[in-house]
Order: structure tokens, then sequence, then C-alpha cells
């Protein structure tokens, strides 16, 4: 048997593994996306294959300082459209009309720090959907991924049953309802000043997975959230972003049959005409990122090359004439 002391000697080692790779893929992520860029093949992806697809990319707490650079970048190399816009012309069978490369900006979660945008937003005029959890903002109450040690334990978290997932957290001092003393999310009056120029849509009531919740959580978490955001804000309630992305047969169905018109997944790929309004995919894009990185991602060039090197693991794995093995 493995003692404690063994147990808490390899927590050790594994966290300062953890440190080093983060520290070496701070150092050479600027000089990796960097090349990418500029081997042309992100234009090339932009060009011939995304100019007549719709991309919606996800960021969630992005800072004003960088979201400047990012957004000259997104205007310089794409159409900024609404959601709104892409689901009308998708359900009168118009999207031929959108521009070339068209693309939909969108956050989740609803931070505090999303306020700090209100000015970019307007002086670019990019039509941004925020999706906020319903029972968090507009309140003192917490994020549950931020209340735990690091994101090794937020993703540990995010497997397990929704029960099990709350009594974790629980044994930690967090409960979904509790109030803080420090603010997380937008407020009531910030919602209300940015909604001329925002597009605020669910993201749930308080963000747990929804597969692994009951069906009778599930169902309050996509019926409730709508209906709060729409008599409490005034606003009007037509698309949810999955938490986490994560999703089954049962979510899609719990938002049909709770009237919204769409649903957005983590799904890496793009859009068009034919993608299920209900499994819209998206880019997720880095709030630390730089722009070459914001480039290279959004063109679906990392995604793929993920997959391949994904692939190409598995090859070695399991057929060991693919290592050039003689055995």
């Amino acid at each position: 048997m493995r003692s404690a002391g063994q147990d808490g000697t390899e927590k050790s080692d594994n966290r300062r593994r953890r440190m080093l790779f983060k520290k070496v893929n701070r150092l050479f992520r600027p000089a990796v996306f960097g090349l990418l860029r500029f081997s042309g093949l992100p234009l090339l992806i932009r060009e011939l294959w995304q100019r007549d697809k719709v991309t919606i990319v996800v960021y969630h707490a992005l800072e004003a300082a960088r979201a400047e650079a990012h957004f000259v970048a997104l205007r310089r190399h794409y159409n900024v459209i609404s959601l709104s816009d892409f689901l009308e012309a998708r359900s009168g069978q118009m999207t031929e009309r959108l521009p070339p490369k068209a693309l939909i900006i969108t956050f989740d979660d609803g931070h505090r720090s999303n306020y700090e945008l209100a000015p970019l937003i307007r002086r670019h005029r990019f039509p941004i959907t925020i999706f906020v959890c319903s029972g968090i903002v507009g309140t003192y109450r917490h994020y549950w991924w931020l209340e735990t040690n690091d994101s090794d334990e937020a993703q540990a978290l995010k497997t397990l049953p929704d029960e099990q997932r709350v009594q974790a957290l629980l044994r930690r001092g967090h409960e979904d309802r509790r109030e803080y003393g420090t603010r997380q999310s937008l407020s009531r009056d910030e919602i209300a000043e940015m909604r001329s120029t925002v597009d605020f849509q669910s993201h749930t009531v308080f963000h747990p997975i929804l597969p692994a919740c009951s069906i009778e959580r599930a169902t309050r978490e996509v019926i409730e959230s709508k209906e709060t955001l729409e008599s409490e804000h005034g606003l009007r309630i037509y698309a949810l972003a999955y938490p986490n992305g994560d999703y089954s047969h049962r979510e899609v169905g719990l938002l049909q049959n709770a009237g919204y018109t769409c649903g957005l997944t983590m799904d890496a790929g793009f859009n068009d005409s034919e993608t299920d309004p209900f499994r819209l995919r998206r880019v997720a894009l880095p709030d630390d990122g730089g722009v070459n990185e914001v480039i290279v991602k959004i063109s679906g060039l990392w995604a793929w090359l993920k997959a391949f090197g994904s692939r190409y693991r598995k090859c070695q794995r399991y057929a060991p004439w693919f290592r050039g093995n003689d055995e």
C-alpha cells in the first residue's frame, strides 16, 4: 500500500512539473504562434475555406488593455456580425447574403471585467453577445470553479456527477447561493448600461455541467435562467451557451422545449446553413493570448494541429511499426 507521505510527495512532484511546463509554455508560446501565423497557413485557410463560413469565437475575462489589439486584428481580417443576424439569415435561408469571413464574438459567464470592455465595444461597434449565469450576475455570489485551488482541481470537479461536485465544494465552504464580500460578476446596473450595445443571453443559473446533472436540475437551470433574465433584466433570451461546452441529446431537447432558438457548444469548427442550431461550433480564444495566437487559433489551424498530434500519438501507442520498430 502507498503511504500518505508517498502520495504527498507525488502530488508535490506533479505540481512542480506543472509549474515548469507553464514556465516553458510562457517562454515559447509567442514564438510558436508567430511562426505559425507568418507561415501563411492561417491566411490560406481564411481565404479558401473559412471565407464562406461563419466563425464564432468565445472569450471569458479578456482585459481591456489586451482587447484593443485583439479587436483591431479581428476587424482587419474578418467581418463582425451579430449572433441574431446569423440566426435570422439562417432561418430565412439567406446565409449567402452574409459578408464573407463572417465572425461572431461571444463571451461566457458574465465576469465583472467584461464591463471594462464597454467603451471598446462602442468604439468598434461590435455586436457582442455575453452569456451570463442568471443566479450569479447582479449578486455577490461566486463562480464555483474560482473557489478551487487551481485549474487542475476545477477540471477534476467537472468530471464528477453534479451532486458529488456540489458536496466537494460544500466541504470547501462554497455554496451556490452564498454571498461573498467581493463581486466577481456583472452588476444589474452594468448589464442595464451595456444592454444597448451588448446582446445578453443565457449561460444557465449557476453553471453546472449539464450532462452531469439530474434531469430535474438540468431542466431547472435551462428554464429558470431564461425566465429570470427576461423578467428581472428585461432581456429577450433566445440562446444558451452550454457551460463548459458540455451537452448531450438530452440538453438539446431541453433547450428546444424551453423555447430557445439555438445552443452554443465548445466544439471546434465553423458554421454554415447546415449546422444544427443547437450545436453551433465555437473557437475558444485565450484571454491572455497575443494577436498571433488569436489569428492562428481563429483560423482553425491550431485545432487541426492538435487533432493531428493526438492521432499520431495513438498510432505510436497501438502500432509499434508506426514508430519504425523492428520488433
